[in-house]
This record gives C-alpha cells, sequence and structure tokens, in this order.
C-alpha cells in the first residue's frame, strides 16, 4: 500500500479518511460468523434488541485476529505509524435494524487501563462495565487511530458517523461551544467490508436509524505510546 497515498493527508488534516475495498466480501462474513459463534458462549449481558456491544472484543474472541489482522490492514497500519503499533480497545458494535438510537457529537477522550493510580495529567477516571477509564494527555490521544471495519454497507440512513473535519486540531472541544457559523459537518458513508480512520479527537456523532437495516461495526484503536507507569493499557495487543 503506497505510504502516500491521500488517506493519510486525509487522516492528518481532516482527522478522518474512508478507505472502500480493504476486506472481501468472504472475509468479512469470516469476521461476523466468528463473532456470531463466540456470542453463543460469552456471557456478554448488555444484548437487546436495540443495542449490542462486546467490549475487548478481540481478547474475548481471540480466533478474531487472524481474520482481522490481514496484509492490507498491516500495510495500512505500518503506513500510518513510524514506531512499533499496538492494538489498544477492540469493540464489536451492532445497530440492529430494531435500533432508533443516535449518539452526539463527542470526542473520544478516554482509554482503558488496567488499573486507577494517582498519575500526573491523568483525570477524569470512570469505572464502567468492569473497566477503569481514565483521560490520558493529549499526546497519548493525538497518537491514536480508530480503525472502523465496517461489516455492512452505512449510509447516513442507518448511522454513518458524522464529523467535523479539521475539529481534531483543536484539542479539546467541547461540544457545546461548536460554531456552526464556520464548522461543516460530513458524513462519512462506507461500503461493506470498507473501513473508516479517525483520529480520536475528532468531534463525531451518529443519527438514528430511518432504514430498518443494521449497522455492525469493528471498532479498533491503535496506538504506539506506552503510559506512565505503572499504568499499562488494559488491552495492550501486538496485531
Amino acid at each position: 500500500m503506497n505510504k502516500n497515498v491521500d488517506y493519510i493527508s486525509s487522516l492528518d488534516e481532516q482527522g478522518f479518511a474512508v478507505l472502500n475495498h480493504i476486506y472481501a466480501d468472504a472475509e468479512v462474513d469470516a469476521i461476523y460468523n466468528c463473532i456470531e459463534k463466540a456470542c453463543a458462549k460469552l456471557n456478554v449481558g448488555n444484548y437487546s434488541k436495540s443495542v449490542f456491544a462486546i467490549r475487548q472484543a478481540m481478547k474475548k474472541i481471540p480466533e478474531l485476529e487472524s481474520l482481522v489482522s490481514t496484509t492490507k490492514l498491516q500495510n495500512l497500519l505500518s503506513s500510518l505509524f513510524t514506531e512499533p503499533y499496538f492494538l489498544t480497545k477492540a469493540i464489536y458494535f451492532d445497530k440492529p435494524s430494531e435500533s432508533n438510537w443516535f449518539v452526539a457529537y463527542h470526542q473520544d477522550l478516554s482509554i482503558s487501563v488496567d488499573r486507577k493510580v494517582a498519575v500526573s495529567n491523568y483525570t477524569n477516571w470512570t469505572f464502567k462495565k468492569g473497566q477503569y477509564g481514565v483521560q490520558p494527555p493529549l499526546d497519548i490521544l493525538e497518537n491514536i487511530v480508530t480503525v472502523r471495519i465496517h461489516l455492512d454497507k452505512t449510509t447516513k440512513e442507518n448511522g454513518a458517523l458524522k464529523v467535523i473535519p479539521t475539529s481534531h486540531l483543536k484539542g479539546i472541544y467541547r461540544p457545546e461551544t461548536i460554531d456552526w457559523n464556520t464548522e461543516t459537518e460530513h458524513v462519512c458513508e462506507v461500503e461493506k467490508g470498507g473501513i473508516m480512520l479517525m483520529k480520536p479527537l475528532t468531534l463525531h456523532a451518529s443519527e438514528r436509524t430511518t432504514n430498518g437495516k443494521q449497522r455492525r461495526v469493528l471498532h479498533l484503536e491503535f496506538g504506539s505510546k506506552q503510559l506512565t507507569k505503572p499504568l499499562e493499557w488494559l488491552e495492550f495487543y501486538k496485531i
């Protein structure tokens, strides 16, 4: 994969990029079948007809690694990082056809860590669904790249992410301060087997589903920076 293609500058300058045809239909089907088979064995506890998510998906479903970590993905990640990279978070999201929720504009400011301990510049601690979250220093957030693997064709009618281009360049950007006289909105539609790249500081949101179709996404976050000791990434995983 050419390191000079447009997705690198788009990610750096706009905060996001869409690349279609990264996974063939058969590869997508294999990923989904692997997840579906694992669901029967996992005590996920948060399944309903409207919301379904598996957190720490790569740890809970280790068979996913060989299906997800294709040559195309590895080449893509190698083009985005100058240092050895690793997985820091993996979540499987299913927005079923019965779903009708929306997500307001926000930045992804929290990372998952292995413990709670007082460390300088790590703030806004949370404990949700059995894991600690914390807002790390800005350089950690700026280093992360989100890779959203789309297992379904995703349009604005079934919850494609909306983003505010260049918002990742403005540090912590509170949604209530968005000036729509100067900001624009872009809907990131993605084909089945395509991926969306995004910087966590990019303001993003999604609308309610209106076409009755699913939006299944494997959300992966990668980075190359270690945390301040004794903190460790909860999902540190070389892929």
